[in-house]
């Protein structure tokens, strides 16, 4: 689950990491109100769930109220094009008025703890090149990246925070502090169950002061049982509605530009393998939609609606192993689904496993239209050329 940047400060703020004072508004009157609570200078900076807002129009600094006036003003209600926002751009419905931070002499680097696949736990990485874009930086100059890998049995460690201050050329006098901040920062990582906490750029003033003048937060949505109150920052304005829809019947689904192709699957691994075997028979995959192990027929039901609510699909492909959830409650679903939502798109279903030839059985009984097959290969060529046909 991500956050916005204004709730992302406020965690880390609540976990002893510097920040910049600042209030969100939803309106122009509350950016004017909290601009002379802060006091001017101000940074008006657009509240979206993506990066490069500067790039876009979406920081401006504002010297007077008339300034902040013109900048949220413009800035509220405007649609945003960052390189992460994709051509239709997200809604600004809230900006961030934040204190002005003097830069002159100040230096900025980069900070994030992520979860590590390779390394199999929590990984601090830092540069001395903050304020760009970190896909960028390790792009051009992969060396400019220093990682810490970390033990989560102990902990991020003091010596393993100075390790990486040396390596940012970070000042003697400033060192411990800099071990400090990380530690909150971890400390912070580690309390909320995040899956990435980012720091871009973590400010150190002239006076030696270090201050995280942006942050990024993404919360392990499995995770989110433990922590009732960071459930409530989930802006559902900012996620595809689709997804929002699929997430309250414990689906996890993903849409997917550009693709013709509906994916039902149970389990991720499966699913991956399905998208491929489209993309290898010439078509495109739609969406990842995986309803799990132990779906029931309602949940069945509910998937497909979704799938069939995206405007793009053009057929459907269902692919089931039957394990804990059986071939004839996936048949008893999808029957359902397709006679109440009166489907027109093609249904290509394969299943394999536990009640397969009575799932089968159904299938054919019902009535309807569905097109089957007896290995992936088959129903990749089946699907996509239906979808062909009724592009």
């Amino acid at each position: 689950m991500k956050i916005h940047e204004y709730q992302a400060k406020a965690v880390l703020a609540s976990h002893g990491v510097a920040v910049p004072r600042g209030k969100v508004a939803y309106t122009l009157a509350e950016a004017v109100e909290n601009a002379k609570e802060l006091g001017l200078p101000v940074v008006v900076k657009a509240q979206i769930h993506a990066g490069g807002r500067g790039k876009g129009g979406g920081v401006k600094l504002a010297r007077t109220v008339e300034d902040v006036e013109s900048v949220a003003k413009a800035m509220l209600g405007m649609t945003l094009h960052t390189h992460q926002t994709g051509p239709e751009g997200r809604l600004v419905r809230r900006v961030l008025i934040e204190q002005g931070v003097d830069l002159d002499g100040a230096r900025e680097f980069y900070l994030a703890v992520i979860v590590d696949r390779g390394h199999g736990g929590p990984v601090m990485m830092a540069s001395a090149q903050g304020g760009m874009d970190i896909e960028e930086v390790a792009a051009k100059d992969p060396a400019a990246i220093v990682k810490e890998p970390i033990d989560a049995r102990v902990g991020f460690q003091a010596f393993q925070a100075r390790k990486l201050a040396f390596a940012l050329g970070i000042p003697g006098p400033q060192v411990g502090a800099a071990v400090g901040f990380m530690q909150s920062l971890y400390k912070a990582f580690e309390a909320t169950d995040c899956s990435l906490l980012e720091v871009n750029p973590l400010l150190m003033l002239k006076d030696g002061r270090l201050m995280a003048l942006d942050a990024k937060v993404t919360f392990d949505d499995n995770a989110l049982y433990r922590h009732p109150d960071l459930r409530e920052l989930r802006d559902f304005d900012e996620e595809d509605p689709l997804e929002v829809e699929a997430s309250k019947f414990n689906l996890n689904y993903i849409k997917l530009d550009g693709g013709t192709v509906g994916c039902m699957v149970n389990g991720a691994g499966l699913a991956m393998a399905t998208m491929d075997i489209i993309k290898l028979a010439g078509g495109s995959p739609a969406n990842f939609l995986d309803v799990g192990g132990g779906a029931n027929a309602e949940q069945i039901r509910n998937a497909f609606r979704i799938l069939l609510n995206d405007r793009d699909v053009k057929a459907v492909l269902i692919n089931i192993f039957g394990g804990i959830l059986r071939c004839d409650v996936l048949a008893e679903g999808v029957i359902t689904a397709v006679k109440e939502l009166s489907v027109a798109a093609p249904v290509v279903v394969r299943m394999k496993g536990n009640n397969e030839e009575k799932g089968k059985q159904m299938l054919r009984e019902s009535g309807l239209n569905f097109l089957t097959a007896d290995d992936m290969t088959e129903a990749a060529q089946q699907v996509v050329a239906a979808a062909k046909a009724r592009a």
